[in-house]
Order: C-alpha cells, then structure tokens, then sequence
C-alpha cells in the first residue's frame, strides 16, 4: 500500500513502556510524536493547565451531567472545535477531546507521524493510513517500571497504574463506545514485558515500512 502519510497510533497500558517506545519508534522512522504536548496548543484556546485537562478528562460524566452542561453553555455542534469558546467558561472533556481530535487529523494531513493515547486509535479509525497500536504488560512488569520512574515504593505504584487505567479507559469509553482493551480497536497488540523497547520499537517499525512500502 503506497502512501503519501501514514499515521502510527499508539495506545498504551499505564507503566508498560508505550510512551519510550512511541518516541523511539519516531526517531526509527524519522517523523514527529505528538503526545500529551498536544495540548499545550489547546492550552491557549481555554486556559487551563495539562493538570486540570487530565482531571477534567478523568472524571466520570452521565448522560444527564452532559445534557445541562451542553444546554447552559449553548453548545453548537457535537465534534466541532468551537474557536469563539468563551473563555470565561470551564472547558469540558467533550470540548477538550474534538479540539485535540481536529488538530491531530490536521497534523496528520501535513505529514507522516505517530500518535501516542489520545483515543488515537478511534479518531483514525477509518483512515486507511493508520496503523493503530496497543501496548500491554502483566503488572510485576509495569508495577515495576512505575516504582523507578517515580521513585514510589509498591503498593503506591499499584495505586497510581489503577488509578491511571481506570482514567484512561472512562475517558475512550466515553468517547469511542469501546473499551480500549478490545484488540479489534488495533491492527498489532504487543504484551512487551520480556521485550526490551528498543526491540518493541524496531520491530513495529519493521512492521510500518512492510505495510506501507517505505
């Protein structure tokens, strides 16, 4: 399959190594990552930190929460970036999710890229030049990277991967009707706990460049 652009989606479990291997996977095939930074463009539009946008995005919404919330604050049109946002007004997980979801699919037209979380999989999938990604690990593995890269003893480590998962997978439920655990969400699933990520990242990249002949 010949492309011009193509897109690498990564979704990832808390503590599995799918961020490392996200940028190592950009350096192998010469093209921009786009992660949480993202936001930072966003950041200007409704004034908020990344904190309070993954607090916002982690919290738990109903339907009736989401119906008053779009009523009072006059919401125009579900998915569309509203650029007139008043900016007096608290941005919500709906308005944080298609600004990122718009700006990720401009950026994907200009150029090649990989995509880490971010429901990457879900905004991009009906673009056949995507090619969506979920890393995995049995939790000694990432109980384990969490406690080095945070300097946290076990048990804190466990509550903050739960915590973390439990986030992430409200957050893709409420906007894709999916679990992100479904493997029909993806074209690979990778469990690397014996893997290094350099080899994980080699090995995806070998798999990128025999699916869109680079």
């Amino acid at each position: 399959m010949e492309t011009k652009n193509f897109i690498v989606t990564i979704n990832r479990e808390f503590g599995s190594g799918g961020r490392e291997i996200g940028f190592k996977l950009g350096e192998l095939l010469n093209v921009k990552v786009y992660d949480k930074a993202i936001l930072e463009s966003i950041d200007e539009k409704f004034h908020i930190t990344d904190q309070q946008a993954e607090e916002i995005k982690s919290k738990k919404f109903t339907w009736w929460d989401e119906i008053c919330d779009l009523y009072n604050r006059i919401y125009p049109f579900p998915g569309e970036f509203v650029v007139g946002h008043d900016e007096t007004q608290t941005a919500t997980s709906h308005d944080l999710y298609y600004a990122e979801a718009k700006l990720l699919r401009e950026l994907s037209e200009q150029e090649s890229c990989v995509i880490i979380g971010r429901t990457g999989f879900h905004i991009f999938k009906d673009n056949p030049c995507a090619f969506k990604i979920m890393i995995i690990a049995n939790e000694q593995y990432r109980v384990g990277r969490i406690m080095e890269r945070f300097n946290l003893d076990e048990e804190e480590a466990k509550k903050r991967m739960v915590k973390a998962d439990d986030a992430r997978e409200n957050f893709t439920k409420t906007f894709s009707n999916r679990s992100r655990y479904d493997a029909r969400n993806y074209d690979l699933v990778l469990n690397v706990a014996n893997y290094s990520t350099d080899d994980i990242a080699a090995f995806i990249a070998e798999c990128v460049r025999r699916k869109f002949q680079l």
